[in-house]
């Protein structure tokens, strides 16, 4: 059985590899470069206060003032991202109410929504206040990886959590995460894998490509419940070049090489409604994206620099 299954996963990997390579043959790649631009908007250098009044971000370089900061990126998300708010605060509440020196914040990163995303989560920022609650609206769409990289860099918390706002991961399973990141020091990454037979069944090829061009020993890195350190967080996301879903293979790729450990944990996932991804054409634009990653790193397009490891 299990060798009938590699055998299956196998052609559908070399079958998309083949579909990736004839995709993106006729693509250069001489527009890359060596060092990732972090390029803000003005508009995007401030937040509204829950009184409306316009506050600078702070710095992933600053000194840490929060336990946690939660990171949610949200594209169009109005109808799902409340059920996800109400389940991460009330948990997080609770959690500050049984322990007075936890602190945390939660970070909305509205990636250039056409809905009323910013207005929905602002609505929290009005409830909680906005020492608790932030909302960066982004003036354009940069995609997944952009906008979870945006709300990383004005984070104030020691630990970062990537949370999805569609709500699939129950959000006490952070205390899973966190259990045993102390036992992964230096730089450590905490990530639970999804637990979906049908998503797993699609995401057979593309992981064979993740396996086989740039990240191995990972069983699923599209997971969106990812928590680092932060210095993992900015070492990593300060060399990340990619901003759409194929980011998660970026920053593995990035944490691998820096010798940043990093392990999975099983959490609880629910598949819900309303995914942003098109089977085959979000499929394909992350397949291009991993052999981006692959040739720009090979080819010194893109590159990294071996740092010491910290204690």
């Amino acid at each position: 059985m299990l060798c009938s299954q590699f055998k299956l996963r196998k052609r559908i990997g070399i079958h998309f590899l083949s579909i990736m390579v004839a995709a993106v043959s006729i693509v250069a790649f001489i527009t890359a470069t060596k060092m990732p631009p972090c390029h803000r908007h003005e508009e995007e250098k401030f937040f509204l206060n829950a009184r409306g009044q316009k506050e600078a971000l702070p710095s992933i370089w600053d000194s840490p003032t929060k336990q946690l900061s939660v990171v949610v990126p949200s594209y169009n998300e109005e109808k799902r991202l409340p059920v996800m708010m109400d389940e991460a605060l009330n948990y997080l509440e609770k959690r500050q109410k049984h322990d007075r020196t936890f602190t945390y914040e939660v970070i909305v990163v509205d990636d250039g929504s056409e809905d009323q995303t910013s207005k929905v989560a602002l609505k929290y920022c009005q409830k909680y206040g906005s020492d608790k609650v932030r909302v960066i609206t982004l003036v354009q769409n940069r995609g997944k990886g952009g906008a979870v990289r945006m709300g990383v860099f004005s984070s104030r918390g020691e630990k970062i959590l990537m949370a999805d706002a569609d709500g699939a991961t129950k959000f006490p399973d952070v205390e899973k995460l966190e259990k045993g990141l102390s036992d992964l020091q230096p730089w450590p990454v905490k990530m639970g894998p999804r637990r979906s037979y049908f998503r797993t069944l699609l995401m057979y090829g593309f992981h064979f490509l993740v396996w086989f061009l740039c990240v191995k020993g990972i069983r699923d890195t599209q997971c969106g419940f990812k928590l680092l350190t932060r210095e993992a967080a900015a070492r990593t996301f300060s060399s990340l070049h990619i901003e759409r879903w194929a980011f998660d293979v970026e920053l593995l790729y990035i944490a691998q090489f820096l010798q940043i450990p990093i392990a999975e944990v099983a959490v609880n996932w629910t598949e819900i409604e309303g995914s942003k991804l098109v089977p085959f054409w979000s499929w394909l634009q992350m397949g291009k994206d991993l052999l981006f990653i692959r040739l720009r790193y090979l080819t010194g397009a893109w590159r990294l620099e071996q740092t010491r490891k910290v204690s």
